[in-house]
């Protein structure tokens, strides 16, 4: 059989995604999937593996126990009718999906606490490389590679906490603040024994930005209560209890670090948080991304209100 080029490739997994969109309250088999595509039903279901990470019936799933957790934290339906609307054949099918999703049963999710561990897919695109290092114009035209596997996305909670930084002169982006303030902050921060996460780089609010300093910084959070000894030419800010909409795209060789930022960064621009219940909210704290580590993948956060 032909070997199915890249842009085809992409082009099929789109036409899978939009029927599924479409038919989210209704059965979807593999076969609807394939007619939809163009192609045989396996070599659908392996194109769609490898542009997305998942196997289509595992998308579905998590997108329609996604879309269903957001009708029920309104908390005025029955779990059953949801449960029903989503094809799932029975209340006690789609409380076990559901536990296993988000770690409680419906029935909590919608009385009480809202994990907002949600699949938010991104259509199969082609994959476009940063204009420069550090740089966030996406300006420059795609070369041809391979393409972008789906974006996981959710949205998690970030305490109230203490964030020890240290801030360059002028820098918007990672290459510019190690020109300023040189290379080696990492190891410092690594050093910091009492950090709640691993260090970031980050982009702060302009309320956080102070006179005569970079809007990009590095540094690490640490517990609000918590006296910790902050290292020579860092300071300590506080930071306020915010929501973020984490975004992780798939592994990548060591070497394409610099194109999976950019990938990213393109998939984030054009990203629309308001049919999940949220708004961006820059002004709740700093936008940060965390080392790039190809096994993991480039992962971006950027804080977000509910509507």
């Amino acid at each position: 059989m032909r070997e199915t080029k890249p842009r085809e490739k992409i082009e099929a997994v789109q036409r899978m995604q939009d029927h599924i969109e479409a038919n989210l309250h209704r059965p979807i088999t593999l076969e609807n999937l394939a007619r939809a595509a163009g192609y045989s039903p396996s070599h659908c279901a392996r194109v769609f593996h490898e542009l997305t990470g998942r196997t289509p019936f595992d998308y579905i799933r998590a997108y329609r126990l996604s879309k269903a957790a957001l009708r029920l934290a309104d908390g005025e339906e029955r779990v059953l009718d949801v449960a029903l609307d989503f094809v799932f054949g029975s209340h006690e099918g789609f409380t076990r999906a559901f536990s296993r999703q988000f770690g409680v049963p419906p029935r909590d999710y919608a009385s009480n606490t809202r994990p907002d561990r949600l699949f938010m897919p991104v259509r199969a695109q082609s994959a476009r490389p940063a204009s420069r290092k550090g740089d966030r114009d996406m300006s420059v035209e795609p070369k041809e590679k391979e393409p972008l596997r789906t974006v996981f996305v959710q949205v998690v909670e970030r305490p109230a906490r203490g964030f020890i930084l240290k801030r360059g002169m002028a820098a918007s982006d990672y290459f510019a603040y190690c020109e300023e303030v040189g290379c080696d902050i990492w190891e410092i921060l690594t050093g910091i024994r009492e950090a709640m996460y691993e260090p970031i780089g980050a982009w702060l609010p302009p309320v956080m930005v102070a006179p005569g300093t970079s809007e990009y910084v590095q540094g690490v959070e640490v517990p609000l209560d918590r006296d910790i000894p902050v290292p020579e030419g860092f300071e300590r800010i506080d930071l306020p209890t915010c929501k973020v909409m984490v975004f992780q795209g798939p592994p990548f060789p060591e070497e394409r670090y610099e194109e999976a930022i950019g990938d990213l960064w393109e998939v984030m621009k054009s990203f629309d948080p308001a049919p999940y219940g949220f708004r961006w909210a820059d002004e709740d704290g700093p936008r940060f991304q965390m080392e790039p580590q190809g096994y993991r993948g480039y992962i971006e956060a950027r804080p977000v209100r509910p509507v």
